[in-house]
């Protein structure tokens, strides 16, 4: 058996058996102290989809911190996003990274995006018993099908379940007011902008309602942080791109 288990091509499968005390994991004692991360909102356009969150980290009542990121290029063609514990899901968003690599370099060729989906659904499942501490963390996983040539997107639920969504999907404690923002101005078959600005302003919304999510912060010049994924790859809009477009959004209110 453990010869088969060396032959996997899974980096979490190998860490798991030669060191599993690097394993994403906390002490339970910590877990009122943990900073948590929302909101996160993709959307797909005509050539491609759309990931951004918002920069806010709660601990209760308290703003943890102001400019967290959280959304991250998975790899070449795909775009992961978190909200829940932020110090777990750093480190299981740096594990799929290195999942990512781990398989592309023992096989010789990349996941198919149906692949790297159902690998990040395994990492959220091997966090099962974080999540019933109150660790929960739930990512949501876009991405450029070289196949398909489409954009697509993928949400999650705390026990690994994948789902595909169909136009735009939202996660976290602001996730209702961002769906129910872009049911209104989301253009399926829109260009990149249309759709940049219709995930800005969900977020705008969230944040109107949700107290643990951050809106634009023109005092501090901080914004939302916007990655894209197409058949050129990954792309993170530049922060003076994307304060240009914030603006834009609220002449629009």
């Amino acid at each position: 058996m453990s010869g088969v288990g060396e032959l996997s091509s899974s980096f979490s499968q190998f860490v798991a058996r030669v060191a599993p005390e690097a394993l994403p994991r906390v002490d339970a004692e910590h877990v009122q102290l943990a900073p948590h991360g929302t909101t996160i909102v993709a959307a797909s356009y005509a050539d491609g989809v759309v990931m951004a969150g918002d920069r806010r980290a709660t601990m209760g009542s308290l703003i943890a911190q102001r400019d967290i990121e959280k959304v991250f290029g998975a790899d070449e063609f795909s775009i992961v996003g978190i909200a829940g514990a932020a110090g777990i899901a750093m480190e299981l968003v740096r594990l799929f990274q290195v999942e990512l690599q781990h398989y592309e370099k023992l096989e010789g060729v990349a996941l198919s995006l149906d692949g790297k989906a159902n690998r990040l659904g395994s990492l959220v499942r091997g966090n099962l018993e974080l999540a019933l501490r109150g660790l929960a963390v739930i990512p949501m996983f876009a991405g450029w099908d070289v196949d398909r040539r489409v954009g697509r997107i993928f949400s999650y639920d705390a026990t690994g379940g994948r789902y595909e969504e169909t136009g735009f999907h939202a996660v976290g404690s602001g996730a209702a007011f961002a769906r129910g923002s872009m049911k209104k101005t989301h253009q399926p078959g829109g260009d990149e902008t249309s759709a940049v600005l219709s995930v800005i302003r969900s977020l705008y919304d969230a944040a109107d309602d949700d107290s643990a999510t951050g809106g634009p912060d023109l005092a501090r010049s901080i914004f939302p942080v916007v990655m894209t994924a197409s058949a050129a790859g990954v792309r993170q809009l530049p922060t003076s791109d994307v304060a240009d477009l914030t603006t834009r959004v609220l002449e629009m209110l």
